[in-house]
Parts: C-alpha cells; structure tokens; sequence
C-alpha cells in the first residue's frame, strides 16, 4: 500500500494523490475501463463540458480519514451534524457513504490559512 505524497512522474502536484487502499487501484481501472471516450462523430460542446463524477476519485469515510488524519468517526460526527459539517458527500445506500475528491480537494482548499505579517511585519 502506497501513501505517497508525491505525483507521478509528468503530473501536476494535487492534494490527494496515490491509492489509499489496495482496492483503489481496482476501482480507478474499472474506472478507467467504462469511462466514456470521445468519439470523432461527437458534437465539439462533448469537449468543453464537465467530466462526470465518475471520472475521478472516491474515497471511502475511512480512506478518507485516513488521508485526513482523522478518526472515522469524526467523518461521520461532521455528516450528521445540524447543518452538516466536513467535506460534502454521497449516500449511495444506508451504509455507503463517498466523497468526491474533487469535493475534498476544494473543502481544503477552503480552509486553508495563509498567515499574513502584522502591522510591525511580525
């Protein structure tokens, strides 16, 4: 199991990289496998849209606890939380719950503070 926090070689850098569990990998091929190609008889709007969620990665509440450093059981306290807290997610059935990683990545991308000097440059 690799945790990497670097991209592969000839990626740009993002957040949440590399496979967190060894079904990953499994569920990025399958991914891979029936994720629609573009086809030359296709209208050129098919180019500039949006990919679809399924395009990218999911994690699982505890794939991504782990990536967060977090417990799983605080994924789920922020789930069910009024109004709900933590990055959004999907309830795909009673017992399983997905976050995007593109909804994870921009969920951080919020939070992040960037310190700025004083006053007196401190």
């Amino acid at each position: 199991m690799s945790l990497s926090c670097a991209p592969p070689p000839g990626e740009p850098p993002h957040l949440l990289v590399g496979p967190i569990s060894p079904h990953a990998e499994a569920r990025q091929q399958h991914q891979d496998e029936f994720s629609p190609e573009i086809s030359p008889h296709q209208d050129s709007t098919a180019l500039t849209s949006p990919a679809p969620f399924t395009a990218h990665p999911w994690y699982s509440t505890s794939e991504l606890a782990t990536r967060l450093r977090v417990d799983a059981s605080t994924l789920r306290r922020w789930r069910t939380a009024t109004p709900p807290q933590g990055p959004p997610f999907f309830t795909v059935s009673g017992r399983v719950i997905l976050y995007s990683a593109l909804d994870v990545e921009t969920w951080l991308r919020k939070r992040r503070t960037v310190p700025v000097k004083g006053i007196r440059g401190r």
